[in-house]
C-alpha cells in the first residue's frame, strides 16, 4: 500500500524534502537543550544544536557530489564521480580517503524516495566502500578547507546485479585528534540508474517544454499609423539575448524530442519588438534598440518548432483557476477566455508558420477541482493537463497508470506525474543540486518503467510554467540522458491524450476543498476581475463612435488578457498596477472626445442661436455621436421647439465642430443649460457642460411705449418740415414783390414764427426725445445682441467666432451645417 500511495503523488518534493530534514534536525533540539541546562533562548538553542550537528559525526565533513558520468551507464562503461570535500569542522581530518559505496537496487519509487531524504552515514543501510583503487587520499583536511576529488571507476567492478536503481554513495573516511581512528565523517548519495540493454516495453514519455513569459506590452501605443507599440521594460529583450533565459529554452529545447508549449503573447511580444517600439518608465519614454535580436529570436524558434508539435496555450495564459474561483460570475470574464482561445492559433501560425494545438488547458501546477475543469473547457479545450498529486490515484494501483484519463463530459484529464515534474524546482545553480536532480529524475523514470515491465505506460511530464537557465541546463542534461537511455521512448501530448487509458484508473476530480491553499492565496480576486470588467464597458461605449474599431479593440482585448495571466501570481501589486494602467489609458482616450466649456451667455430678446463645440483631439475621425442640448426651466427659455435639442455630431480626426441651437425665451430670468454628448444607442459619453443663460426679455408694454415715442418723434419731424417749407415760400414771394414794408413784416413773421415753431416745435422734439431715449438704447442694444457685436447676424459671426469668451473658434467651414469629413489619420 506504500507504493500504491507512492503512485497518488503523495511524496514530496525535493523542497519539501530538505524541509523535513530540517525539521528533524530542529525538533531534538529543545531535549538537547534541556538535558544541558543551557541558559539561552529555545532559538539559540535550536540553531547552536543544528551546527554542532551539522559539523560532527558523520556530518563533520561536507561532501559535494559535483558530476556523475555518465548518467545511465550501460555496460563497458566507466563512471567518474567529481565535487569536493570541505571540512566544517573545528579539527584537522588526517588520513583520509574518498570512496564509492554501492549497495543493491531498490525495491520502487517509494524506496527512492525514502532513500533520497536519509541524511548521514547510517551502518547497515549504507554499503560497504567498493575499496581497492577506487579511492582519492588525502593526508590531511585542515577546519575549513576544501579539496576537490575526482574518481572514476568500470561498472563492472561495481558489480551492478540485476536492471535497477542503485543508490550510490560517496563517503570520507579519516581521523580526527578527538576521534582517532578510521571511522566515516561525511557523505553524499546519489542514484545510479541501470539498464544496459533494450526493454520490450518502453515507457512512453511526453516531456512538455515551456516557453511563457511575464507580461511585458502596455495596452499604450504611439500615435503614429502604425501604432508603435510600447514596453513597460526592456527585460524580454534580456531574455531572448543570447544566454538569456528564452534564448537558453529554445537552444536547449532544440537538441531534445519535446512537445512545445508556447504562450502567443510572448510571441507576439517579441514580434513588436522586430519592428519600431518605445519603452515607457514611469513618464520616461525610449527608443527600443533590441530589433535584431528580437529578429533572430523569431527565426531560430520558427526554424527549430518547424517539425515538433506546439501547443498553444490561450492568449497570455489566463489563471484558469483564478476565473474559476473569482471571476466567471464578473461580467463576460468568461468571453475574454475565449477570445484569448480564438487568437492563440493565428497569433502562432501568423509569426512562427506553425499551425499549433489549442485544444490543452493548463492550470497552474496541474492542480483541478470541478469548476477548474469547468471554466477550462469553456472556451473549447477538451484536454486539461493535471498532476498526479491532484488527480490521486484511490483504487490501490501498484503501478503508475496511463497520463490519460475520461473525467466526463467528453473531457479527457492529461495526468502528468507528480515526481518528475517537480523535480527541477528550487535553486539548481550549484552544481550539487543539479546532479542530485538529474540522477533522482533518472531513477524515477527507470523505476516507474520497471513496475509492469510487459505494460506499456504512456507518461507525461509538465514541469513549472517558467524553469530559470539553470533549472531549463538541468531539464535538458536529464531529458537528453533519458531520450538517449534504454528504458523510454518519446511521443507527442497529443498522442499521449489518445493512449488507452487504464480501467483501474482513477477519473474523480478532486472536490474544491482539496485545491492546494499555498496556490489559492496566489489568486486574482474578485476586485481584479471587476477592473477588467469595467475596462470592457468603457471600451464598448468608446468603439461606437470610431471611424476605425481596429485599432483600439485588439491593442485593448489583449491588454485585458494579459491582466488575467497566470504569471501575476506571487506579483499581486504589479497585477493591480497593469490592470488599472490599462484601464485609466482608456479613460484618457475616451476623453480627447468632448465638449468645449462655455462661459454664461445673457439672452437679451425673444430668440437666439446658442453654440456648442465638440473637440476631438483623437488622430480618427468619429461618428455616430448626438450632440443634446437642454434647457432645465423650458418654461423660461425653450431648446427648439421643447425642453432639448438634438443633432448628429461627426469629426474629422483633430478638429472640432460647432453646432447652434435654436433657442426661444419666455420669462425672463437665469436658466440652466446642458451639453450632453450621446451615442447613437443612448448612452451618456462623457461628461456634461452646463452654464447660465441670463434671459432679459422685451415685454409689450415697453415696447408700446418705445413705439410711442418713435411715432411723436415722426410727427413731430413732420411739422418742423411743412412749417420751413410754408416759411420759405412766403419769403420767396415777398421777395419777387419787393414791397418796402415786406422785409419788417416778413422779419416780424418769420421771427414770430420761427420763435414759435422753437416753441412748438424744438421743444416737442426734444421732450419725445427725452422720453424715448432710453427706450431706443434698449432697441439698439437688443439688435446688437441679436445680430452680433458689429451687427452681423449670430449665425455668420458664430460660425467664425465663438460668441463667448470661453468658446474656442470652430475649424469647420463657416456656415456648414454638414458634419465634418473622416480625417486619415487614427486615434492614439
Amino acid at each position: 500500500m506504500a507504493e500504491a500511495a507512492d503512485f497518488q503523488g503523495t511524496s514530496p518534493s525535493p523542497a519539501h524534502r530538505w524541509l523535513r530534514r530540517t525539521g528533524a534536525l530542529l525538533a531534538g533540539a529543545p531535549l538537547l537543550a534541556g538535558v544541558l541546562q543551557l541558559p539561552a533562548s529555545p532559538a539559540a538553542h535550536a540553531a547552536e544544536t543544528a551546527a554542532v550537528a551539522a559539523a560532527s559525526g558523520s556530518r563533520t565533513v561536507d561532501v559535494s557530489l559535483d558530476s556523475l558520468s555518465p548518467s545511465a551507464p550501460t555496460d563497458g562503461d566507466t563512471i567518474t564521480v567529481s565535487g569536493s570535500i570541505t571540512n566544517k569542522g573545528k579539527q584537522t581530518v588526517t588520513d583520509a580517503h574518498v570512496g564509492l559505496r554501492v549497495g543493491s537496487a531498490l525495491s520502487g519509487r517509494v524506496a527512492i524516495d525514502d532513500a533520497a531524504e536519509r541524511t548521514g552515514f547510517q551502518p547497515g543501510l549504507d554499503p560497504l566502500e567498493v575499496g581497492g583503487k577506487y579511492v582519492q587520499k588525502f593526508s590531511e583536511l585542515p577546519a575549513g578547507v576544501s579539496q576537490r576529488f575526482s574518481i572514476s571507476v568500470p561498472v563492472k567492478d561495481l558489480d551492478l546485479g540485476s536492471d535497477g536503481v542503485y543508490q550510490l554513495g560517496v563517503s570520507l573516511s579519516g581521523q580526527t585528534s578527538a576521534e582517532p581512528w578510521e571511522h566515516v565523517l561525511g557523505i553524499e548519495r546519489t542514484f545510479l540508474p541501470w539498464q544496459p540493454e533494450g526493454v520490450d516495453k518502453r515507457t512512453k514519455t511526453t516531456y512538455l517544454w515551456p516557453l511563457i513569459s511575464t507580461v511585458h506590452l502596455r495596452a499604450e501605443t504611439g500615435s503614429d499609423a502604425q501604432q508603435t507599440p510600447v514596453f513597460q521594460n526592456d527585460d524580454l529583450a534580456k531574455e531572448i539575448a543570447p544566454g538569456g533565459r528564452l534564448d537558453q529554452l529554445l537552444a536547449l529545447g532544440g537538441d531534445l524530442d519535446v512537445t512545445w508549449v508556447l504562450d502567443p503573447d510572448l510571441l507576439a511580444s517579441v514580434d513588436a519588438m522586430t519592428r519600431n517600439y518605445q519603452i515607457k518608465d514611469g513618464d520616461t519614454t525610449t527608443a527600443g534598440k533590441n530589433q535584431a535580436v528580437a529578429k533572430e529570436w523569431l527565426d531560430k524558434l520558427e526554424k527549430t518548432v518547424s517539425d515538433k508539435e506546439v501547443v498553444a496555450l490561450p492568449f497570455a495564459d489566463p489563471d484558469l483557476a483564478s476565473l474559476a474561483h473569482h471571476g466567471k460570475n464578473v461580467g463576460d470574464s468568461l468571453g475574454h477566455l475565449k477570445d484569448a482561445t480564438a487568437v492563440a492559433s493565428d497569433t502562432v501560425d501568423t509569426i512562427i508558420h506553425v499551425k499549433p494545438e489549442t485544444d490543452f488547458a493548463w492550470p497552474v501546477d496541474g492542480a483541478i477541482d470541478p469548476s477548474i475543469v469547468k471554466v477550462a473547457t469553456s472556451a473549447g479545450a477538451d484536454k486539461v493537463i493535471t498532476r498526479s498529486d491532484s488527480l490521486r490515484e484511490t483504487g490501490g494501483l501498484t503501478y503508475t497508470p496511463n497520463a490519460a484519463r475520461p473525467i466526463g463530459g467528453g473531457t479527457t484529464a492529461v495526468v502528468a506525474d507528480a515526481r518528475l515534474s517537480t523535480e527541477f524546482q528550487g535553486d539548481l545553480t550549484k552544481p550539487e543540486n543539479s546532479t542530485s536532480a538529474v540522477q533522482e529524475f533518472l531513477a524515477q523514470a527507470l523505476a516507474l518503467n520497471l513496475q509492469e515491465p510487459n505494460d506499456q505506460r504512456s507518461i507525461v511530464v509538465a514541469p513549472q510554467r517558467m524553469p530559470s537557465v539553470s533549472q531549463a541546463q538541468t531539464m535538458a542534461t536529464a531529458v537528453k540522458a533519458l531520450q538517449n537511455g534504454n528504458w523510454s521512448d518519446t511521443q507527442g501530448l497529443s498522442a499521449a491524450a489518445k493512449a488507452k487509458p487504464d480501467p483501474d484508473a482513477t477519473t474523480r476530480i478532486p472536490s474544491a476543498d482539496s485545491y492546494p491553499s499555498s496556490l489559492k492565496k496566489q489568486e486574482l480576486q474578485r476586485e481584479d476581475f471587476e477592473t477588467i470588467q469595467e475596462t470592457q464597458r468603457s471600451l464598448d461605449n468608446f468603439t461606437v463612435i470610431l471611424t476605425d474599431k481596429s485599432r483600439v479593440v485588439t491593442p485593448f482585448g489583449r491588454a485585458m488578457d494579459r491582466g488575467m495571466s497566470t504569471s501575476w501570481r506571487g506579483r499581486a501589486t504589479q497585477g493591480k498596477t497593469f490592470r488599472d494602467g490599462v484601464k485609466n489609458y482608456l479613460e484618457d482616450l475616451t476623453g480627447l472626445v468632448k465638449l468645449i466649456k462655455k462661459s454664461d451667455a445673457k439672452l437679451s430678446g425673444r430668440s437666439a442661436t446658442i453654440p456648442v463645440t465638440v473637440q476631438n483631439n483623437l488622430v480618427q475621425g468619429v461618428h455616430h455621436l448626438v450632440l443634446r442640448l437642454t434647457s432645465k426651466q423650458p418654461t423660461r427659455l425653450k431648446i427648439g421647439n421643447g425642453a432639448y435639442d438634438e443633432q448628429p455630431i461627426q469629426v474629422s480626426g483633430e478638429h472640432s465642430q460647432s453646432v447652434k441651437f435654436t433657442t426661444s425665451a419666455k420669462a425672463n430670468g437665469p436658466v440652466t443649460v446642458s451639453a450632453q454628448l450621446f451615442t447613437e444607442d443612448g448612452q451618456a459619453y462623457g461628461p456634461d457642460v452646463r452654464f447660465e443663460v441670463k434671459v432679459t426679455e422685451i415685454t409689450p408694454t415697453v415696447m408700446l411705449v418705445i413705439g410711442g415715442g418713435v411715432l411723436l418723434l415722426v410727427l413731430a419731424g413732420f411739422r418742423m418740415y411743412t412749417q420751413r417749407k410754408r416759411a420759405a415760400a412766403r419769403q420767396a414771394e415777398e421777395e419777387r414783390e419787393n414791397a418796402p414794408d415786406t422785409e419788417g413784416g416778413t422779419d416780424a413773421e418769420v421771427t414770430d414764427g420761427n420763435g414759435k415753431a422753437g416753441e412748438d416745435g424744438q421743444d416737442g422734439v426734444n421732450s419725445l426725445n427725452g422720453d424715448a431715449a432710453g427706450t431706443v438704447d434698449t432697441v439698439e442694444d437688443t439688435e446688437r445682441s441679436k445680430d452680433g457685436p458689429d451687427g452681423e447676424s449670430t449665425a455668420e459671426h458664430g460660425a467664425d467666432a465663438p460668441e463667448h469668451p470661453s468658446d474656442p473658434a470652430p475649424d469647420t467651414a463657416p456656415e456648414s451645417t454638414d458634419p465634418s469629413g473622416t480625417g486619415e489619420r487614427v486615434d492614439r
